[in-house]
This record gives C-alpha cells, structure tokens and sequence, in this order.
C-alpha cells in the first residue's frame, strides 16, 4: 500500500518567535527540514501563512478540513486560524509569514493554491536573503510575491473533518489508509456505531455520503502520487480501485479532465 502512511508520529515545536512580518518586511520566510511523520501540533499566529515544501508532502488540518500538500500546492491560513501539520514524505518545509495587513486574501477561509514557477522562484530567492533585514531587494520580492499570491490558481481538493468522535476515528484511519476496501458496514463494527446512524453522521457532519467522502480522500492522495511521477496503474491500486481506468473515469467525473492533464507541467 501507499508510503504516504503515517507512522510512530513524532511531535514537533513550531518555529520560534523573532522572524515575524513586520509594516517594513511584510514577508519572511522560515527553512524547516522535517522526517516523515514529524507533526506540528494545533497552533495560531497573529500573521497569515503559506505553508509550503519544496519536496516532500504534508498533510495540513485547518478550519475542519485537511488537505495532502505536494510541492506543486500551497495552503493558505489566514492570520488566527488553528492549524496543524503532518509530514508525510521528509519535507523541506519552507512556510512564507505575512503581515496580516497585507494578507492577499480578505477572509479566514484556506486555500489550496497552484504554485506557480514564478512563486517557486520568489519563494527559493527569498530564502536567500537575511531572515528579518529590510531592503530595497527584500520589498520588490514582497510586493512581487503578494501580487503573485493573488493570481495563483486554486484547487478544489479538499476532505471535510467530523466532530462525532465515532466518526472522527473512522475518518483518521480512512486518511491513513485510503485504499482500505472496508464497507460502511464493516466500519460500522469497528468504531461502535450502526451502518445507518454512520449513514446519517456523515450527511450531517460532512454534507456528503461515505462513497463521497471517501472519494475526496482518495483524490487528496492522489495529488502526490501523480506529481511525483508514480504511474496511474499503481496509483489506481494503491487507492483501491479496480483498475486505472476505473481511477480515471471517477477523476474525470470529479475534474471534468483526465489525471494527466490535470497534473501537466506540475
């Protein structure tokens, strides 16, 4: 099954303070290298965030949702919002802080942005300069990126999280496994509930039924898989589905546009 598996999670300190964005450097940058499993337990902060890798994958839980983060995405978390942080592949975790008055976006809600070439860029030239120094470099890259940041394309992969507990466990071994073959029903034995009032949780709680849900799951998965290269074939069974084509029908049906064009020149 998929490497993107959790193991013995290893709890992380975010980073310290003293690198926050201020009105004369609106933008800093932090360079993290973490192992796989490494968390970054629930935390705030009073500056908006892109959480970016330059490789590896992440799995970011903000506002009742998680998203699985590849290279080629970025999450977006406004300044307040709680978050969390999962590493999935051994990252270089390369977080952009910026001044909330300068946020790109004018509400709470996260969001899942295409990084474009160009963002790359100013993101790798950022981490070049000295963390807190002001200069007339260090403004062009700000302003650049903040109108970059705007522009960014976003994608609607996004996995809803419960609040019943019953349905929480249920949830978090489906992330950790999401090929696992298990009916509802099956799932029902194993986490003290009925296959009805499971049923009923999850149109409550998520707005979609267990094949719905599980599906964002499994396209959540998919995204690294793909951008790494792995071929369609083996992501289709790593995921549990009966064949690529299968897989690509239900992508297209989802997307509007096959797995390879989606992922083109990611």
């Amino acid at each position: 099954m998929s490497n993107l598996r959790p193991t013995i999670p290893r709890q992380v300190l975010p980073a310290p303070d003293g690198f926050e964005p201020t009105p004369e450097r609106p933008i800093t940058l932090i360079s993290r290298d973490l192992e796989r499993s490494d968390s970054l337990l629930p935390h705030r902060h009073t500056w908006g965030q892109l959480t970016h890798s330059i490789d590896g994958v992440l799995r970011v839980t903000a506002a009742g949702s998680t998203w699985i983060v590849p290279p080629s995405r970025a999450v977006w978390i406004a300044p307040g919002v709680e978050h969390a942080v999962t590493v999935l592949a051994s990252t270089r975790l390369r977080p952009v802080r910026i001044l909330a008055e300068r946020a790109p976006f004018p509400d709470e809600a996260c969001r899942v942005l295409e990084v474009s070439t160009l963002l790359r860029e100013l993101i790798l030239a950022l981490e070049q300069l000295p963390p807190l120094a002001s200069s007339p470099r260090a403004t062009l890259l700000s302003e650049l990126m903040l109108d970059e940041l705007a522009r960014c394309e976003t994608r609607p992969i996004r996995v809803p999280l419960p609040r019943d507990k019953r349905l929480q466990c249920l949830c978090a071994r489906l992330i950790d496994a999401p090929g696992a073959p298990l009916t509802l029903a099956d799932w029902a034995g194993q986490v003290g509930a009925s296959e009805r009032t499971l049923a009923r949780l999850f149109e409550k709680e998520l707005g979609m039924g267990f094949g719905q849900w599980r599906q964002q799951v499994r396209l959540a998965h998919a995204a690294p898989m793909i951008a790494g290269g792995m071929p369609l074939a083996r992501v289709a069974e790593e995921l549990g589905y009966a064949s690529q084509s299968a897989f690509s029908q239900m992508f297209r049906k989802t997307f509007g546009t096959t797995p390879s064009a989606f992922f083109a020149g990611q």
